[in-house]
């Protein structure tokens, strides 16, 4: 059976045999660990395929402009490090079972992947300009998470790669 999570303006619909969640959603993310270290931040989804764990962080800028003054690279960098942290301490300190078991079972994955799913105006214009350079995203997020993944990818619904488990159509508003 798939299941449909949606971000945003973007619906996610993943394959059969792929467990994904909302991990900003976790009642352990936003409860307990979101307070660690004075704040901490999360990854949109973790999505557990095989023997793959994905980490998918969601940007939509086709309706409104990027406004955080932080590098996008550094600000998913800093994500993907917070959710692997907040990972391994709802292994252990969940108060959900499904939540402590689901992180458990990602942190048994042997292939770690990041994924930013980056929509932008398929026709920039001066109200609305393309947000941030892929390319350079993907350059910042291969020298940040090398030791994590050394492949990261940046996509969009037009992109996504064959081996990624999920497709992406836009929601009505």
């Amino acid at each position: 059976m798939t299941t449909t999570l949606t971000e945003q303006q973007l619906a996610f619909t993943f394959a059969d045999g792929v467990e994904p969640s909302q991990y900003d959603e976790w009642s352990f993310y936003r409860n307990q660990f979101n307070a660690v270290c004075g704040g901490t931040k999360a990854i949109d989804f973790v999505c557990l395929d095989g023997d793959h764990l994905w980490l998918i962080e969601v940007k939509d800028y086709r309706r409104h402009r990027r406004t955080k003054l932080v590098d996008l690279g550094d600000e998913v960098a800093g994500k993907v490090r917070d959710t692997l942290a907040g990972l391994v301490a709802a292994s252990c300190n969940a108060n959900e079972a499904e939540e402590q078991r689901m992180a458990r079972q990602a942190l048994g994955r042997s292939r770690l992947r990041v994924v930013l799913h980056l929509e932008q105006p398929r026709n920039p214009s001066r109200l609305f300009p393309r947000a941030v350079d892929p390319d350079d995203v993907l350059l910042k997020l291969k020298q940040r998470l090398k030791a994590v993944d050394s492949h990261p990818r940046v996509v969009d619904q037009s992109t996504l790669d064959a081996d990624m488990p999920w497709t992406v159509a836009g929601v009505a508003r």
